[in-house]
């Protein structure tokens, strides 16, 4: 075999394999958001053992809340329900953004968003700090606190993800339309902090 021949063999080789290691790298899956959704349905399960907890302990009592439970109020709970279910379409605003590559309108969305969760938490503290009953008063005060004590934890740790989104944005080409997982994971989280919370607002405030 002269040595024209076998430079061609050998470029032809390179080549093929080349062209393999880009079809293999085109068919690798991104299956990062579905960890989050996976991770999120497992918070859920938590949740909703809390959930039923509540339910069976409301139904087995003869009167709920128990007899010289003070009511709760229900302006500030109401206007803080208000907040956090506006601030899931504000955080789908700077998913449409970094999507158009709009770096300022995601700080700018992801900003309003963080504000209205900080400004949440501190009714929520504002609440506790008034309420006529504590943790141990009866079983429905117990309740009360796990339940939104626990959806509080959560929300802090959504505006302290929305806040490590917002530090990393300031990199430049951090987020792009093209590489955006931080931002799509902590919408998806923070949707899921608001269904729930819309959940313990009827099952606690309304019903």
């Amino acid at each position: 075999m002269t040595g024209s021949t076998l430079d061609s063999a050998k470029t032809s080789l390179n080549y093929n394999h080349a062209e393999e290691h880009v079809v293999t790298h085109t068919e690798h899956h991104d299956f990062r958001l579905l960890g989050v959704i996976v991770f999120l349905v497992a918070e859920g399960m938590i949740f909703l053992g809390l959930f039923m907890a509540y339910i069976t302990f409301r139904a087995v009592s003869p009167v709920w809340p128990p007899e010289g439970t003070p009511k709760l109020e229900l302006l500030l709970p109401g206007i803080n329900t208000v907040i956090l279910v506006a601030s899931s379409f504000v955080i789908h605003k700077a998913d449409t953004a970094i999507k158009k590559n709009d770096t300022k309108g995601l700080r700018l969305w992801f900003g309003v968003t963080a504000a209205m969760g900080a400004v949440f938490l501190t009714g929520q503290l504002y609440e506790y700090f008034h309420l006529e009953f504590g943790l141990t008063s009866n079983l429905f005060a117990s309740t009360f606190y796990v339940l939104t004590g626990f959806h509080g934890l959560h929300v802090l740790f959504g505006l302290l993800l929305i806040l490590g989104v917002l530090w990393r944005s300031l990199k430049s080409n951090h987020y792009s339309s093209e590489s955006h997982f931080g931002v799509e994971a902590a919408e998806v989280y923070w949707h899921f902090v608001d269904i729930v919370w819309v959940i313990l607002f009827l099952m606690l405030y309304i019903l």
